[in-house]
């Protein structure tokens, strides 16, 4: 059964190992969505929330409301995604002369991990109705990075830097529209 604190621990000690320890890690998490659900509970609002942070590690709960769309953007480290509940698609991106431009893609259910190296830029829609939960290990402090983050307009594909502040709102965003609708049907 999954356990949090014995995650983080797990985490804690592959990090040094790198992406790959973490990886296995992560997917045998995973392998146990209901057990993860558990323990992490039920989603009741979509957002980005800490389950451990340092220097060279953290580990995020992300709850992706229904249809939300994420601008395209990089982490500066590398980056393990795990799915728990709903679906993940995401784009990638390669750099051009003045912009970017789509590379591939790769849709993440149920039990479905994904590694994304340092220099990967992706962008990560939930297509389906229901909330999408997924934890995400960082090799670094995701909220304060060594190499500045940057992020890309979804219209102009122009990078600009990463702003977390905004990406908070763009859950919150997501999840007003989403009840809007549901009071509408």
């Amino acid at each position: 059964m999954f356990d949090k604190d014995h995650f983080i621990q797990d985490c804690m000690n592959a990090v040094a190992e790198g992406q790959g320890a973490i990886r296995e890690v992560v997917a045998e998490a995973v392998s146990d969505s209901l057990g993860v659900m558990s323990e992490l509970g039920e989603p009741e609002h979509a957002g980005i929330t800490p389950i451990y942070r340092s220097a060279d590690l953290t580990i995020i709960n992300f709850v992706w409301a229904p249809c939300m769309s994420l601008m395209p953007h990089n982490h500066q480290m590398f980056s393990v995604i795990g799915i728990y509940s709903g679906r993940e698609d995401n784009v990638f991106w390669r750099r051009t002369a003045t912009t970017i431009e789509a590379a591939g893609a790769k849709s993440l259910g149920v039990g479905g991990v994904a590694a994304l190296s340092r220099d990967i830029i992706h962008s990560v829609l939930n297509p389906i109705g229901k909330m999408t939960c997924a934890i995400h290990v960082y090799g670094g402090d995701f909220f304060d990075p060594e190499e500045p983050r940057s992020e890309w307009d979804h219209e102009t594909l122009i990078e600009q830097p990463w702003n977390i502040d905004k990406v908070k709102s763009l859950f919150r965003e997501a999840e007003t529209r989403f009840n809007a609708s549901k009071k509408q049907s």
